[in-house]
Order: C-alpha cells, then structure tokens, then sequence
C-alpha cells in the first residue's frame, strides 16, 4: 500500500503486506499523516480496506475529503497504478531483493515528468499540490 501526492508523485507513505489487511494500510496513513500533515483530499478506490470505518474514520477525524473511484475505474487512480507495476515489472522482480532495507534503497529513482528529479526532492521542494490531494 503506498501513499502518493498527485502533483509530485512523492510516495509520502507506505506499507508493504502479503495481505490486504486494514491494520497496515491504517498504520501507513497514519504515518503519513503525522510526518506531513494532512491533505485536502485523499483519492482510493474502493477495496475493502479503505472503505472500511478504520480507514474512513481517520481520514474523517482530520478533516480529510475522502474521493473514492467508481468500480472498475482503475484510470482514476492511474499513479499508484503505474507505481505498482513499474515496481514489479522493472525494479523488485529484476534485482530479488533479499529484505525490505535492501528493497527501500534500491527503489527511489528519477522521473521523466518532474524534469528527471526525484519525486520526493519534487515534493521537499514544494511542488506538491496545491490542495494537497493524496492518493
């Protein structure tokens, strides 16, 4: 579970877990909400750990927006999606990391929308955007 600003493609949260369960992805908005404050909006889809009242209930006790994607509506949420895959199919599967300090190194890299910066140096930089939406 990962947590992205939409402007900067900062991952400002996440979790890793051979489940889905609410607890992890919880613990990673929490995180995310203590370290960066909170955003206007916070976009997912509907998977049962985010529409789940622990999930929604966090979000509601900061006076977060909570947007979610109709069904089937994978292009709304089009960042985290191309994370996961390009995660996958060029980075975790090429290298088999052998723990998750190896895998954190391993992964942060340039990108080609944000002028080959890094998205956190995008973010710490205040690229962010304006009204902080958080996927």
């Amino acid at each position: 579970m990962a947590i992205i600003d939409w402007a900067s493609r900062a991952v400002l949260g996440w979790r890793l877990s051979n489940t889905m369960d609410t607890s992890f992805c919880v613990s990673a908005l929490e995180e995310a909400l203590a370290r960066l404050g909170r955003p206007e909006i916070f976009n997912t889809d509907q998977g049962s750990q985010f529409t789940s009242a622990a999930f929604t209930g966090t979000l509601a006790a900061t006076g977060v927006r909570i947007s979610m994607d109709g069904r089937g509506r994978w292009m709304d949420n089009v960042f985290i999606e191309r994370l996961w895959r390009s995660l996958e199919y060029e980075d975790i599967y090429l290298k088999g990391y052998s723990d998750g300090h190896e895998a954190k190194a391993g992964i942060a890299r340039p990108h080609q929308a944000l002028e080959i910066r890094a998205p956190m140096a995008v973010w710490q930089a205040g690229g962010h955007s304006a009204k902080r939406l958080w996927i």
